[in-house]
C-alpha cells in the first residue's frame, strides 16, 4: 500500500524556517548549497519512507500510537518530522525540526 504524504502548513512554515536559518548564516556559496541540499534531504526522506512504511517509525510521545516521527539524517546531525498516519492511505507531516533544537514548537 502507498500512502499520500501531504504537509501541514506548520509543517511547511517549519521547511522555511530551517532553510532561513541556514541562508541568514551563509559564508560562501557553498553553504547557500547546503540550504538546498538540506531541504532535498527533508522532502525526499518524507516521500520516501513515509509513503512506503509509515509504521515502522518511533512512536512520539503523547499516547498517540498513530503519531510517530521520522529522523533524517543530514550530516553530523539531522532533522526529526513529526507525523501522523491520519487514515488509511494518508499521512501528515505535522512539524519539522533540526536534532539540535529543544522540540518542535
Amino acid at each position: 500500500m502507498t500512502y499520500e504524504v501531504v504537509f501541514a502548513p506548520a509543517a511547511r512554515a517549519d521547511l522555511l524556517r530551517l532553510y532561513g536559518y541556514i541562508l541568514d548564516r551563509a559564508e560562501t556559496v557553498e553553504d547557500l548549497d547546503l540550504a538546498e541540499r538540506a531541504l532535498l534531504a527533508i522532502e525526499t526522506a518524507v516521500d520516501v519512507h513515509l509513503s512506503q512504511t509509515p509504521f515502522i517509525y518511533r512512536k512520539a510521545g503523547g499516547g498517540n500510537s498513530l503519531r510517530r516521527e521520522l529522523i533524517i539524517p543530514f550530516g553530523a546531525t539531522g532533522y526529526v518530522a513529526l507525523y501522523e498516519i491520519a487514515h488509511p492511505g494518508k499521512v501528515v507531516v505535522l512539524a519539522v525540526r533540526h536534532q539540535r533544537e529543544e522540540d518542535y514548537h
